[in-house]
């Protein structure tokens, strides 16, 4: 049974200013804005949450696959996901567009000055999930994260035509999506995916309370940051999972995909709740270690270890066999470099 990632795929570009922006503003000639500033350095990034996911499900030895429209330039991220175990032939490449791409300037005081090129995925409205499943066979799960907005409410719709379980993770595109959008993506979804802000946002575009989300979904889980998680149903079940404390945060950015991906892993492993969100958290902190996105390792030895101090012995002990199973008995080794095409 395969899981099928739908979402964004996109290059970041982050870049940093040794300086603080508002010291460049001039208060009364807001409404005439000009300002170049000369950042430090550049680094280049995999990234688009469809893409996190998939890469973090193929290092826990899965072969998800990643559903999404690129552009051009996609020959050297393809080569890159498929070393990390994705399936990309239902990946819609747009000959004459360019891959989603995300610019984001951050100066010493944590502000951020940001622009997101939308490229080919606008194309993802094309793409039919039944053609994916008939390629595929076995659909366990669809999940839904953000993307184009019409084809998320398409890809949703699809799914309850087709009788494929989906988990809905709207996450950003949640400020892009009207009332009955919103409604429709979690209404009968397996796994409802938010973080705190989002969970408050999506409590306000659908006009709903708290029990009556739980009611339309299987399971909801709420990323908590450096709080854990906490997984709920309509049937009473309430537990929360705290956070595997961290070394050294590097990049906060995908942590929240890094979550899904092992929660998403353990939970096809047939391993309960508690475990998956325990999985998950670990996964989160390895990505919040990490530079980029996706580009970290997972050394099993090193999980095992961490679960243990973080959960207890027999925690790692019930998710050892599963990360032997995965070929994880042995670190992975580190990513190779990102090489961007023109």
């Amino acid at each position: 049974m395969r899981i099928v990632v739908t979402g964004s795929i996109a290059v970041d570009h982050l870049t940093t200013f040794p300086g603080a922006f508002t010291d460049h503003l001039i208060t009364e000639q807001l409404d005439h804005l000009s300002l170049s500033f000369l950042a430090d350095g550049l680094d280049i990034h995999y990234g688009g949450v469809a893409a996190n996911i998939a890469a973090g499900l193929g290092r826990l030895g899965h072969r998800p696959v990643l559903v999404a429209a690129v552009g051009q330039d996609f020959a050297a991220y393809r080569a890159w996901l498929e070393q990390e175990g994705v399936d990309t032939e239902s990946v819609l490449v747009r000959s004459a567009e360019y891959t989603a791409r995300f610019w984001c300037t951050t100066d010493q005081k944590q502000n951020q000055i940001a622009t997101f090129f939308p490229g080919a995925m606008s194309a993802a409205r094309d793409i039919e999930l039944a053609a994916v499943r008939d390629r595929v066979g076995d659909v366990a799960l669809v999940v839904i994260g953000a993307n184009d907005p019409v084809a998320m409410v398409e890809h949703t719709a699809e799914c309850r035509r087709l009788g494929l379980p989906f988990a809905a993770d709207p996450s950003q595109q949640l400020a892009n999506l009207d009332t009955d959008a919103v409604r429709g993506l979690v209404e009968g979804a397996r796994y409802l995916f938010t973080n705190e802000y989002e969970r408050a946002l999506l409590l306000r575009r659908t006009g709903w309370a708290e029990d009556r989300v739980r009611s339309a979904v299987g399971t909801w889980i709420t990323t908590l940051g450096a709080g854990g998680a906490r997984v709920e149903s309509a049937g009473g079940m309430a537990l929360t999972v705290p956070a595997v404390p961290t070394v050294k945060i590097t990049d906060p950015t995908g942590a929240g995909d890094g979550f899904r991906a092992g929660f998403l892993a353990a939970r096809s492993w047939g391993l309960p709740f508690e475990a998956a969100a325990r999985l998950g958290c670990m996964v989160a902190t390895i990505v919040l270690e990490a530079a980029g996105t996706a580009e970290y390792r997972l050394d099993g030895p090193e999980l095992l270890a961490r679960i243990s101090d973080a959960y207890g012995k027999a925690a790692a002990a019930r998710i050892a066999p599963r990360l032997a199973a995965a070929g994880l008995a042995r670190p992975t080794e580190l990513p190779p470099k990102l090489v961007l095409e023109p």
